[in-house]
């Protein structure tokens, strides 16, 4: 089946209900995130000046990590019916994990169009660990707060250069403002905590997103890793089954075969469309473990 046959499996009719937008479902995952996030805060509050902090911050880590999730459909639009809604929700949950929305959105779109390309997918840019050095240097996030902070020093300056080449001319003065702003806000959110002495961003923000960095890297791996260098989307992305915790915090994004080959079903979607869906894929596992056992078994 050829990748344009591929994305014809659905009747158009039946497409087109799945695709279906609405703002309520995206308030309502958003409701419930932002509840998850407030438990989080409310488990490292409990557990400050004690030992039991390091792990309550790695579990509030999780809630905060997952905002990537709202990131990714904000990008695509598909996250509200409102676009200024998915502009909002989209440039907050980057800004609290690293990533600019406006040049995420570009970065995804070239993702989206060169899949599995080598030489034009950009999340290819960031190789695929090979040894274990490699891996756990991929797991640790190094790789992507070092070209997060990068990106921020080009674009910041109006560069664009080999890190952002994927965003069009009529969008790069957006980016930049985007960019600008929310450099802005960090450097507000440091001067502040310095003038007040307080070190709440630290232990409610920067220190949990650091420590599960390398859970959302592992999940993140897992979607095309080991698939083929092909742009068939039923074989080069990875379906993977997972608890329904989980799919509530990263917004269904582990049905990622089915976004890939649809992208314009919203999040709340992907479960109907992954029943109708799952035969066709060369790619759907239950849990990361799988995947993460044959990539390290790739490294022999």
């Amino acid at each position: 089946m050829t990748p344009v046959a591929a994305r014809r499996i659905l009747p158009p009719e039946e497409l087109k209900a799945l695709s279906a937008r609405a703002d309520a479902p995206g308030l309502i995952r958003t409701g419930i995130h932002a509840l998850a996030i407030a438990a989080g805060s409310a488990l490292v509050w409990a557990a400050l000046g004690t030992l039991w902090v390091w792990p309550a911050m790695f579990v509030h880590g999780l809630t905060l990590v997952t905002l990537f999730a709202p990131l990714h459909e904000s990008v695509h639009y598909t996250a509200f019916r409102s676009r200024r809604l998915a502009d909002v929700v989209g440039w907050i949950s980057g800004a609290a994990i690293g990533w600019n929305a406006p040049y995420y959105r570009y970065f995804h779109l070239a993702h989206h169009r060169h899949t599995q390309d080598p030489a034009r997918d950009p999340e290819l840019s960031v190789p695929v660990p090979t040894d274990w050095p490699s891996f756990l240097v991929r797991l640790s996030g190094w790789t992507h707060w070092r070209n997060r902070a990068l990106e921020f020093w080009d674009i910041g300056r109006g560069e664009f250069g080999p890190r952002a080449e994927w965003i069009p001319a009529s969008a790069r003065a957006t980016v930049v403002r985007s960019v600008r702003l929310q450099v802005a806000v960090y450097g507000a959110i440091g001067v502040l905590s310095i003038a007040t002495g307080s070190a709440a961003a630290l232990w409610y923000w920067v220190l949990p997103v650091v420590l599960a960095q390398p859970a959302l890297r592992a999940w993140l791996v897992c979607e095309h890793t080991l698939c083929p260098e092909t742009d068939d989307p039923l074989v080069n992305t990875r379906t993977t089954l997972v608890p329904a915790f989980m799919r509530l915090l990263m917004w269904n994004m582990p049905f990622h075969a089915e976004h890939h080959l649809y992208p314009q079903i919203p999040f709340h979607a992907l479960p109907a469309a992954h029943e109708k869906l799952r035969p066709h894929f060369a790619h759907v596992v239950r849990g990361y473990g799988p995947t993460l056992s044959a990539l390290r078994a790739s490294f022999r």
